[in-house]
């Protein structure tokens, strides 16, 4: 699964980090989310809840 959050969009609220900690990491030095193992999402069955809470939908999830 590819995993990608957008940059522009991210406003780095941490949802996704939140929902979802092996995937996704909030880099505060930017204030940004970033993927840090978009394998994870084969065995974390939290990739859709991330991308589905995410209140400015910066991540998208492509089979």
């Amino acid at each position: 699964m590819n995993v990608i959050v957008d940059q522009e969009l991210c406003i780095g609220c941490g949802a996704c980090e939140e929902i979802c900690p092996a995937v996704f990491h909030v880099d505060e030095e930017i204030g940004k989310s970033s993927v840090i193992d978009a394998e994870a999402c084969e065995f974390a069955d939290c990739c859709e809840a991330a991308e589905e809470n995410c209140p400015v939908e910066a991540i998208t999830l492509e089979e």
